[in-house]
């Protein structure tokens, strides 16, 4: 089950996210739960997947804007540092680095959940 504890461990400013959601904990936790599943994450896989720079930087921007309001920190840093990198690029370049940073921190945000 998702905590507040357990999201500051993770690495999350709840403080700032809880201050988002008029530091209301049940709806702050709702939304980061909601979160975790966002299509945005299939939708930047599927453009990393097929080199499309367009779409991935469209999907991470997305997500750098959501993630940021909820102050999940171990996926918004490379959220932005990939939003920018993508931003105006014609070709997708070397984007795994980036790109492994969100989907590990995806996946450890989800695996506070169980």
């Amino acid at each position: 089950m998702l905590t507040i504890e357990k999201l500051n461990e993770y690495g999350a400013n709840t403080a700032e996210g809880l201050t988002r959601c008029f530091n209301n904990e049940e709806f702050y936790l709702k939304l980061v739960h909601m979160s975790m599943n966002d299509p945005c994450f299939d939708r930047l896989k599927d453009a990393v997947d097929a080199g499309n720079a367009v779409q991935a930087f469209e999907a991470c921007h997305a997500l750098k804007g959501s993630i940021g309001n909820l102050a999940l920190t171990p996926i918004y840093e490379p959220a932005c540092a990939l939003t920018e990198q993508l931003r105006g690029a014609g070709e997708m370049g070397d984007v795994s680095a980036l790109y492994g940073r969100i989907m590990d921190a995806v996946a450890r945000l989800r695996a506070l959940d169980k």
